[in-house]
């Protein structure tokens, strides 16, 4: 229903341990359990925390790829692309791919790997991306628990790529492997019958003989055609003697099948090897390519891929080396453990050398893999050997930036401080200017402060600023200079969490506790991760403040069931044991109140507080996992909301109950008439409010027939019919509302948003107030949101709402209000830049996107930054920025007619 505009998003990293607030002296804190066996007592005391800036670890180094300028990184790539071969296309994608993830954009990436997917012309390269594809959305398809799963989508699936040839799908195509059986391609080959030719040669292999057809067998390969039609002995006679070539009287005659048909009879794997062996040894191509694609269809399971990877690798068998990674890219990551004998061969030049004589190592395999060994082991000797591989395949710069610096943090993370800074150096060397991050941070661990402070300092001075540099610099200096130098990163890059944390410890070194919670709520407002609740629990607790505390480490358990916290010491679930003492019990009736409260007044981390003490006492409830995956979307942490989605759909009540969870599913992995099917399955076993709520949400998303509005409403009115809580009922009627407003019936749009409000939905403000401004009372329109701001906690939107209604002046001090609440909204940006742009100072405009650009790889931002840049006859900087937006969306049509205009005007 987001294309009818409806704006309430009620559907709509790894763990670091950044603190260590624990003395181990501490004598209130012994802990004697890392949550494997031991547990603490009721009767244990709360840990204490002490929270001081010495025990906040430095940042993290990401082993990412992060060029200095991204904007200009993505247009480069983009050019190269509209100038490169076909067959070059899809490691261009990857490369892209790379950026994005650097930049924290997890679809873009996705959508990256898709193009690369469609460009792929090899076996090979069909294989790893779309083993990469099925990787990234491991969590999220619906699918049966089966390696083998299909999405249904073609680009996504394993089973189907053992055939090379460049084939430009679409991400939308269907699977065959989903498909029902089709007729036999017209373009297969004519059988000609066995018994059409005449014998005129035999082969003597011992006692028995195997009569051919010369002509035929000559055709196998060029060997044979010189044996039998040249100046050799056998050219001139018709018994020729043939043992002692590794074939036996069965593996002859099916060559002879072969020769005469086009086609290998049925045969065991055992025969299929040795007919493999043959066609190698006399270069019988055709014949190697049959037994290679008949044997890869014998490789099912972890089994057969250790029986058969040698046999492929010895003989060169690409199909058959293609089935054996396919199984062993199914089953990933378990397959690391359970296929360690790819791995093995993988991790040494040796094993690498013999893949590639298959045409099955690349950068991409390697880049792939490693991401997985990264995220499962760290520092194991597996990651080490899968980056050394990924650095022998280097074949560009860029390649040669993210292999060196993954390296080096790998090495650093291992402690192995010399080898990690050649690795550095080197990435700095090919101009990968982020990894200096690591080059000065080896200094300053090897005792040379000073110097580390320097080679900051320099980085600063000599490349455009980014928010890492100060950060960086920070390190390494004291007192106010590094306090200046963290506030210049949060202005250049508002999403780095440790100068929050490291500002909130610092009021802690001063006891002002309220001071440190102010400023790690600062972050939290906008981008919730578990360090910084952590971090913020740590706080509560320093105040007394149990009730806080429970919250965090709620929502914290809500994220990462498993987080450990006090630096890997203490589970969060027996602190919450712990602190439970200390707070009040709620019964289940007093849940659903405070569940309201906080719903209301638009808390979500205290409304997923809630939700999970519910769940402790109800822990199969459907209902409540679904709620819980709402709040979840809404504070924008989509791998946690899905899990909690799909944990809502293996924990429903009934069958009509599950599978509206399981049209959600489909509906926020893309499969939007799945989804439809999906709610219309669910009616049809019962009438309930979810099920017609999501058919009405999937249908406004799929259909852009205008008429659609109707039936959307009709579905939305039959939801509120059926049996629900007020909290799913107010978002049905604003939703209605919205609609209403859409089609221009405002009246009925006005009772829909009063009667949300009635039962506590506050955001419906935000409808009624557009509702009065489309009805030209604007001062009803701001009142409206000015209630909004009084009541939500969470008011970033509602002051951007609002300054819609207001004049000039108060615009812009709602928008700045905007900036400083969630500064990754985009439309204050673009609203001052437009203003100044007004106003003919096109410098301090472009200077206004620039600063969002910097950390935020926004569409309309970019096309905003190059329509200025037209303005001004700065045609360089508007095809740069044309590029890189189009590397965002490459079908947007208004930046596709500025790019031509500007090439057109440039020329």
């Amino acid at each position: 229903m987001r294309s009818l505009r409806i704006p309430d998003g009620c559907r709509g990293s790894s763990q670091v341990h950044a603190l260590c607030p624990v003395d181990n002296t501490d004598s209130t804190f012994q802990p004697t359990s890392t949550g494997k066996g031991e547990r603490l007592t009721p009767e244990d005391t709360v840990p204490s925390p002490s929270t001081s800036v010495s025990k906040l670890t430095d940042p993290s180094i990401e082993p990412y790829l992060k060029p200095v300028d991204y904007v200009n990184t993505l247009a480069e790539i983009y050019v190269q692309l509209e100038t490169a071969a076909e067959e070059d296309k899809a490691t261009l994608y990857l490369e892209q791919s790379c950026v994005f993830r650097g930049l924290g954009e997890t679809k873009l990436l996705r959508r990256s790997l898709r193009s690369a997917r469609q460009h792929a012309v090899t076996i090979h390269y069909k294989l790893v991306y779309a083993a990469w594809l099925k990787y990234e959305k491991r969590d999220e398809e619906l699918n049966d628990g089966t390696p083998g799963f299909c999405s249904g989508r073609k680009l996504e699936c394993l089973q189907t790529v053992l055939t090379p040839g460049f084939s430009l799908d679409h991400p939308t195509d269907p699977c065959a492997c989903r498909c029902p059986p089709g007729e036999t391609s017209s373009h297969a080959s004519e059988y000609i019958p066995y018994n059409s030719f005449v014998n005129d040669i035999v082969f003597h292999l011992g006692g028995d003989e195997v009569p051919c057809n010369r002509q035929k067998i000559a055709d196998l390969s060029f060997a044979f055609h010189t044996m039998l039609n040249g100046d050799f002995l056998e050219s001139r006679i018709s018994d020729i003697r043939f043992s002692g070539n590794g074939i036996s009287v069965t593996g002859m005659r099916a060559v002879d099948h072969f020769s005469k048909t086009g086609r290998l009879a049925r045969l065991s794997p055992e025969m299929l090897l040795e007919i493999l062996s043959f066609a190698n040894r006399f270069c019988c191509d055709t014949l190697k390519d049959a037994c290679d694609q008949n044997l890869a269809t014998f490789v099912r399971s972890g089994d057969d891929v250790m029986t058969f990877l040698d046999y492929a690798l010895e003989e060169s068998a690409q199909a058959l080396v293609g089935a054996c990674l396919q199984v062993f890219f199914r089953e990933l990551p378990g397959s690391l453990k359970s296929l360690r004998q790819i791995i093995d061969i993988l991790s040494t030049a040796e094993g690498q050398e013999k893949f590639a004589r298959v045409g099955h190592t690349s950068f991409a395999l390697y880049a792939f893999l490693s991401q997985i060994s990264m995220e499962e082991s760290m520092c194991s000797d597996r990651t080490v050997a899968l980056l050394e591989g990924q650095k022998r395949c280097v074949a560009s710069q860029r390649q040669k930036q993210l292999a060196f610096h993954q390296l080096g943090c790998i090495l650093f993370a291992r402690k192995q401080y010399s080898e990690a800074l050649v690795h550095f150096e080197a990435a700095v060397q090919e101009g990968h200017v982020y990894s200096w991050t690591g080059v000065v941070r080896i200094k300053s661990y090897k005792g040379l402060r000073a110097t580390a402070y320097e080679e900051s300092a320099a980085v600063v001075a000599n490349y455009k600023p980014s928010g890492w540099m100060f950060q960086e610099r920070a390190l390494y200096s004291d007192g106010n200079e590094k306090l200046a130098d963290l506030t210049k990163a949060t202005e250049l890059d508002p999403t780095l969490a440790y100068p929050y944390k490291y500002r909130a410890a610092a009021f802690m070194d001063e006891q002002k506790v309220q001071a440190a919670i102010t400023e790690i709520n600062r972050i939290l407002g906008f981008k919730v991760t578990s360090d910084c609740l952590e971090l913020r629990a740590y706080f509560c607790l320093a105040l007394q403040e149990y009730e806080g505390a429970v919250r965090d480490v709620r929502a914290l358990l809500t994220l990462d069931p498993s987080y450990m916290m006090y630096g890997g010491r203490l589970g969060a679930n027996q602190l919450l044991r712990l602190l439970s003492q200390h707070v009040e019990q709620w019964s289940k009736a007093d849940c659903w109140m405070q569940l309201y409260d906080r719903w209301s007044s638009v808390d979500d981390i205290g409304s997923l507080a809630v939700v999970h003490q519910m769940l402790e006492s109800d822990p199969r409830k459907g209902l409540l996992f679904f709620r819980q995956s709402l709040l979840l979307l809404r504070l924008n942490c989509p791998k946690a909301a899905m899990r909690s989605l799909r944990l809502a759909r293996d924990n429903a009540g009934s069958d009509h109950e599950r599978l509206v969870y399981e049209g959600w599913i489909l509906y926020d992995t893309g499969h939007r008439e799945e989804a439809l099917q999906k709610a219309e399955e669910s009616i049809a076993h019962q009438r309930s409010f979810e099920a017609f709520f999501l058919k009405a949400y999937a249908l406004a998303d799929t259909s852009l027939d205008p008429s659609s509005s109707a039936k959307v409403v009709e579905l939305l009115e039959e939801a509120l019919k059926c049996p629900s809580d007020g909290l799913r009922k107010g978002q049905a009627l604003n939703n209605l509302g919205s609609v209403y407003v859409d089609c221009e019936k405002y009246k009925l749009a006005a009772d829909c948003y009063v009667n949300a409000l009635k039962i506590r939905h506050t955001r419906a403000h935000q409808g009624l107030a557009r509702v009065h401004a489309l009805k030209g009372d604007r001062k009803a329109a701001h009142e409206e949101m000015t209630q909004l701001i009084e009541k939500a906690r969470n008011n970033a939107s509602a002051y951007e709402k609002r300054s819609e209604y207001c004049e000039r002046d108060m615009t812009m001090a709602d928008l700045s209000m905007v900036t400083q609440l969630d500064p990754l909204r985009t439309y204050p940006y673009r609203y001052r830049a437009a203003v100044l742009m007004d106003g003919h100072k096109e410098r301090e405009a472009i200077m206004e996107l620039s600063k969002a650009i910097a950390f935020k790889a926004d569409l309309q931002l970019l096309h905003l930054r190059a329509a200025f840049h037209e303005c001004n006859e700065d045609f360089e900087g508007a095809k740069r920025d044309c590029r890189a937006a189009l590397s965002v969306d490459p079908s947007h049509s208004d930046t596709l007619e500025l790019h031509s205009r500007v090439m057109s005007r440039e020329s």
